[in-house]
């Protein structure tokens, strides 16, 4: 499911499925987008924070046109201990490596994979991101 922003409307909520994964996408060329992640970010529950949650960084490959500053991208890495990928949404390789990557950690996340946990997993995830 998609959403634009957080809070999720509560008339659904009967409806909703489970939550495993939430992907925080940021635009690097918009600050909007910056800001919209920081304030959707005030409505997810702590416990989500434990390797359910990553920010997923698109428009990388147009650094030049940048008006998000990548401290700001680290900042959220480092107050809510959650990976950021990246990707450049119009290369369909990277595309498709994003999306099978993001599939992949909503399987651990959702506990369909054995012997991993998605705590497990981001701390993986981390140490990866910081070498």
């Amino acid at each position: 499911h998609i959403a634009t922003s957080l809070p999720l409307p509560s008339e659904r909520d009967h409806l909703r499925p489970r939550i495993d994964l939430i992907v925080f996408m940021i635009d690097i060329k918009s600050k909007y987008s910056l800001r919209n992640v920081e304030a959707s970010l005030a409505h997810v529950d702590a416990s989500f924070f434990l390797g359910k949650v990553c920010f997923l960084v698109t428009g990388v490959g147009r650094m030049n046109y940048c008006s998000v500053e990548m401290n700001a991208i680290w900042k959220l890495r480092d107050v809510y201990c959650s990976p950021v990928l990246f990707c450049e949404l119009e290369l369909e390789g990277v595309r498709v490596a994003t999306a099978q990557r993001l599939l992949r950690m909503l399987q651990i996340c959702a506990g369909h994979v054995p012997g991993v946990s998605a705590l497990f997993f981001s701390t993986l995830m981390r140490n990866s991101t910081d070498d």
